[in-house]
């Protein structure tokens, strides 16, 4: 667990946040604690999926899917507020490390306990698929090892299988490349099945210690699980044979979560984890962690309690997941220059209820890049939508506040230009070539690292098209691309309308925005007047 940085929520909704957790695919996780001492771990999904009208009504039917989820091998779901600005779920805290954790920093577990774990896990996904419902990312990292038992975890991802929420509805294939089973990876009808051939992979992983689908890249691990047989290594006897069942190509060959628990543990987990079912070395560690856990205090900060909105200094700074590369985020998106695209270590941001009959703003004069790096799918999809990301109306920092007003001196090309500086009719060749750095975005004074701003001028006149900015998320994906015309130039100062390009693959929003590019010593500052999407600013150095 890490500390809260500055920008971190000390609240979401009646929980007093303690740390951070990690990192996941839909955002960043906390770790909290109710007011009469329950700890709880509570995760806030990124905020480019909160502008997605589609996955906020998917989150609210996962959500309701999730609360029914119940037995002891499963994390259950306390509290949630899918109707808040950015939606967030609350789930009872298991002390204990992820599988891929211990597996990493311990070796392979014993037998005995992969025996425990199988059957475990196929009693709670045999609970999971009682209700209709299938998991669809089951894999190391969410596997929790207590010392009451396996946990799984991560349910925000569960689909009901009633066709209204499927694979193709999104366009978005959800899984972990290894892990995926070959009809989730084709995108074909998934099933609880699906989850069967995970758990294989998982078994696998636990007790080798490797992956049973090895691979040095995305594409490589997807061909392997459609394609070809798994790499069991040293797995021996029934459990071999089990594993090796899990993993059949033919959905319709592989056992049920049921025979799968009876096979590996005939009278359940139960008996055998009360026993003591996890190697010495893990069983340290997670008493270490619990009592970590109890001497856990939160801040002594004064901060105002409930949850905490857009316009609050609370958003957090987002980083890259916890998980290695196959746990791609499925989204990432993108202020325009204007846009705002963050990454999420595991889901922090504030979050805040609409009040009753209010209407919730989704307005925003700039762009709005909502991007999907589809390497895991070998797809990428993408949506747009319209947000006020902080509050105000709609003449508030729009494009035409931003504007300088018509009493402004006017350059020889007739444009505005700043008092003190006179204009000139064409780019200098100071701003001319490729410059390139991280920007980030303001949001009520919490300064958030979004991603790397590529910013290319070349000659022209006002009017004309001098030049394009292109972002990248956190994790290095295309996220939008805007074009620059020149509205006005100085020697040392440029300003100019941002665009969507238009260009394949690029998903910004229609929408203008002011763009200020200033030649400060040898470097370009960028700053972008879109109070609504953060005011994003960048200095960028040019490229060698």
């Amino acid at each position: 667990m890490q500390p809260l940085d500055p920008g971190d929520p000390q609240n979401i909704g009646a929980y007093r946040l303690l740390g951070r957790l990690g990192a996941g695919g839909m955002g960043r996780v906390y770790l909290g604690r109710s007011a009469g001492g329950r700890t709880v771990a509570v995760k806030v999904v990124h905020p480019h999926f909160a502008l997605d009208e589609e996955f906020r009504a998917r989150f609210r039917r996962e959500v309701e899917a999730a609360r029914r989820v119940g037995g002891e091998w499963t994390a259950p779901v306390l509290d949630a507020d899918p109707e808040a600005s950015v939606p967030w779920v609350a789930t009872g805290y298991v002390a204990g490390p992820a599988l891929s954790q211990a597996v990493t920093s311990h070796g392979p577990l014993p037998i005995r306990s992969v025996r425990v774990l199988g059957a475990g896990l196929a009693q709670a996904l045999a609970a999971v698929h009682a209700l209709e419902l299938v998991h669809r990312d089951v894999k190391p990292s969410n596997v929790l090892l207590t010392l009451d038992g396996p946990r799984l975890i991560d349910f925000g991802i569960a689909r009901a299988t009633d066709g209204t929420a499927s694979l193709t509805s999104t366009g978005v294939s959800v899984g972990s490349p290894g892990y995926m089973s070959p009809e989730q990876i084709l995108g074909k009808g998934v099933t609880a099945a699906a989850d069967v051939f995970s758990l294989g992979a998982v078994l696998a992983y636990a007790a080798t210690g490797e992956a049973p689908f090895p691979g040095d890249s995305s594409a490589a691990l997807l061909y392997k699980v459609v394609h070809e047989e798994p790499e069991l290594g040293s797995l021996e006897g029934d459990l071999r044979e089990l594993v090796a069942d899990c993993l059949a190509k033919e959905p319709t060959a592989r056992p049920a979560p049921a025979e799968i628990a009876s096979r590996i543990a005939p009278g359940g987990a139960a008996g055998p984890v009360g026993a003591g079912w996890l190697p010495g070395p893990l069983v340290e560690q997670v008493s270490r962690a619990a009592v970590t856990l109890l001497n856990l205090e939160p801040s002594a900060d004064p901060v105002v309690s409930g949850p905490v909105a857009f316009s609050s200094p609370a958003v957090g700074v987002f980083g890259p997941p916890v998980e290695p590369p196959q746990d791609a985020p499925p989204k990432t998106g993108g202020a325009s220059n204007g846009r705002l695209s963050l990454s999420v270590t595991a889901d922090s941001v504030p979050t805040e209820s609409a009040a009753p009959g209010a209407r919730r703003g989704r307005k925003v004069s700039c762009t709005v890049a909502l991007a999907v790096a589809g390497a895991l799918a070998g797809v990428t999809v993408g949506g747009a939508v319209l947000f006020d990301l902080l509050p105000g109306e709609n003449d508030k920092g729009s494009d035409t506040a931003a504007r300088p007003p018509a009493s402004s001196p006017s350059a020889p090309d007739g444009s505005s230009a700043e008092p003190g500086e006179p204009g000139v009719k064409e780019v200098p060749k100071a701003f001319i070539g490729a410059w390139k750095g991280p920007f980030d975005v303001d949001l009520a004074g919490s300064k958030i690292s979004a991603g790397t701003f590529r910013v290319v001028i070349g000659t022209g006149k006002a009017g004309a098209k001098v030049g394009t900015v292109t972002q990248f998320d956190v994790l290095g994906n295309f996220a939008c691309e805007d074009n620059l015309v020149l509205r006005r130039a100085t020697a040392t100062e440029l300003v100019a309308d941002g665009k969507s390009s238009g260009k394949a693959g690029n998903h910004c929003t229609p929408g203008t925005h002011t763009v200020k590019l200033r030649l400060t010593g040898a470097r370009l500052q960028y700053t972008s007047q879109e109070p609504r999407a953060g005011d994003p600013r960048a200095l960028l150095d040019r490229e060698q």
